[in-house]
């Protein structure tokens, strides 16, 4: 059973990454480079040196990624970093073959912002759902977080994507097309964001874990996730039994991945997954200044 887990898991990696790999060379193909629209991350980057230089997209796009990837290998891994280098090679390979037949739109420029954003949000959606990225400014972002934790992943990205989309006004002689790219960006992110964390980046997925190796799954989903874990004292009822319980909350595109640590750690943990309508800490939303408190809450209720 688990060898053929296991051959579900490599067969739904393969497929979700090679769509998305394969949408979002679309986007580039036929929408941003021949507008020349550069919408941030390494692509941005590569279709200004095609725009200068006639260097194919992909293929630089592959080169400047393999330092990004060595840095990636270094500070969280090998594993980790296995279906990121897949949907690298996939995408990068992708935009090239496509340049040569894919039909081009170069009408009004506000659509093709508007569906590059939409196609590239979602080929972006369709890798990140598999824990992979498509490596740039995301992973760059991701490994800089590391080092800078005061920062978060947003706004690194966004200074990162900012630096490119500024370079592209100079390079391509528009402030225009800059702006199509902000649109194309913006579009790109809500769609991400629709899909994979839900309509409020406070929520997320709430797990119970009761195990007798809950320490383990919890090391690596620390490791793995970036995510802290806590652990309860529990006691069996039917067995009779002291244990543990880990109490985790992940954003809805780590479900995957917890799910994955899970399996492979014990396939026979027992395990709640509950919807979690609202958080507040480090990791997702910040808490607000209007947050009331249970105890405020309460108290209003009862003078009404």
């Amino acid at each position: 059973m688990a060898h053929i887990a296991r051959q579900k898991d490599i067969f739904l990696d393969v497929l979700f990454i090679t769509a998305g790999a394969a949408v979002y060379a679309t986007a580039v193909t036929a929408l941003t480079a021949p507008n020349n629209i550069a919408p941030g991350g390494v692509t941005g980057l590569c279709t200004m040196l095609n725009f200068m230089f006639g260097t194919p997209i992909g293929l630089m796009s592959f080169f400047i990624n393999i330092p990004i990837i060595l840095w990636a290998v270094v500070d969280i891994g090998y594993k980790l970093v296995v279906r990121t280098m897949a949907a690298i090679v996939l995408s990068s390979l992708f935009i090239d073959l496509f340049t040569g037949f894919m039909p081009v739109y170069s009408g009004n420029p506000i659509l093709v912002a508007v569906f590059s954003g939409v196609c590239e949000g979602l080929g972006l959606s369709l890798t990140f759902i598999r824990g992979a990225t498509t490596g740039g400014t995301d992973m760059v972002a991701r490994l800089l977080e590391r080092r800078l934790p005061h920062m978060s992943m947003g706004k690194l990205m966004l200074a990162l994507d900012g630096v490119i989309v500024a370079l592209s006004a100079v390079v391509f002689g528009s402030i225009e097309n800059a702006m199509y790219a902000c649109i194309a960006i913006f579009i790109s992110t809500s769609v991400i964001d629709k899909i994979l964390y839900g309509t409020d980046l406070g929520t997320g997925k709430l797990f119970y874990v009761m195990s007798p190796r809950v320490r383990e799954m919890g090391k690596r989903v620390i490791e793995e996730l970036d995510r802290t874990v806590t652990y309860l004292d529990s006691h069996g009822g039917y067995s009779n039994e002291s244990g543990e319980t880990m109490l985790c909350v992940v954003r809805r595109f780590e479900v995957y991945q917890i799910q994955a640590i899970i399996r492979e750690e014990d396939k026979d943990a027992f395990v709640i997954v509950g919807d979690a309508g609202q958080i507040t800490g480090e990791g997702f939303r910040p808490m607000r200044p209007d947050d009331k408190s249970l105890k405020e809450l309460l108290g209003e209720i009862k003078k009404k």
